[in-house]
């Protein structure tokens, strides 16, 4: 998949998380939980694992029950059950690699791999938290509509250094934008946020891009994802710093 269409589909798949944040509830739950099955799909074949089918099923376990955990609690914090559900998954790596057969070559490589992937899968479920905290819900739209942005922005032709500067410029002014045009939202929150957001579009811009591995389905499949999936937590920990 080409770097273009990668940057499209991420940017639309970040559009989705701000109408179903501007809608609030269940649909950000049932979103973020179809994120979390789809990076689970691509990212054993982007990692390379030696055992695809049991480290996507490790990772999609993680990532849907993170999701699950953090829309069952009734009240703050909304995230105090995810590290127990990251801690489940981590047995469940070693379990995994009990299940190889043929020798378990790559060992340590694999449940790493499986580890980092269950982690970034996990980490969807910041959409969900920030989206119940109360006033949280414009945090969301922005948070998506700046990740959609520089999702978009990321595929033009420009030096890295310049690119990763356009992006964040970028993704910062779709924050302060999108502040603008909601209530009950801080300018000061939609600057940090956005900025906070293009950084690390580029970084992750920057890490995978090159990969040969992104030719082919499945791993384009969880590059387009990963930078969804991570934003939620960080979209939460400036929410919960800028709002409260």
């Amino acid at each position: 998949m080409q770097l273009a269409t990668r940057a499209v589909v991420t940017a639309a798949l970040a559009a989705l998380v701000a109408v179903a944040g501007y809608l609030g509830g269940l649909p950000v739950t049932v979103l973020a939980a179809l994120l979390a099955l789809a990076f689970a799909v691509g990212w054993p074949s982007l990692a390379n694992l030696p055992f695809r089918p049991g480290s996507a099923a490790v990772i999609a376990i993680g990532g849907v029950g993170g999701v699950l955990a953090v829309h069952s609690v009734q009240d703050q914090p909304y995230l105090r059950y995810l590290p127990v559900v990251f801690a489940t998954s981590i047995l469940l790596a070693f379990v995994n690699e009990l299940l190889r057969r043929g020798g378990r070559e790559r060992m340590v490589e694999s449940v790493a791999g499986t580890v980092t992937g269950t982690l970034l899968a996990v980490a969807v479920a910041g959409w969900v938290a920030i989206g119940r905290t109360p006033g949280g819900e414009p945090i969301v739209v922005v948070g998506a509509l700046a990740l959609a942005v520089g999702s978009a922005v990321v595929a033009l032709p420009l030096a890295s250094w310049r690119g990763a500067l356009v992006t964040t410029a970028a993704a910062t002014a779709a924050g302060v934008l999108a502040t603008l045009l909601l209530p009950d939202i801080d300018l000061l929150a939609g600057l940090v946020l956005g900025a906070a957001v293009g950084v690390l579009v580029s970084s992750l811009h920057v890490l995978f891009d090159a990969l040969e591995s992104l030719a082919r389905k499945l791993p384009s499949v969880a590059a387009v994802v990963l930078p969804v999936t991570v934003t939620g937590i960080l979209v939460y920990v400036v929410g919960r710093v800028l709002v409260g």
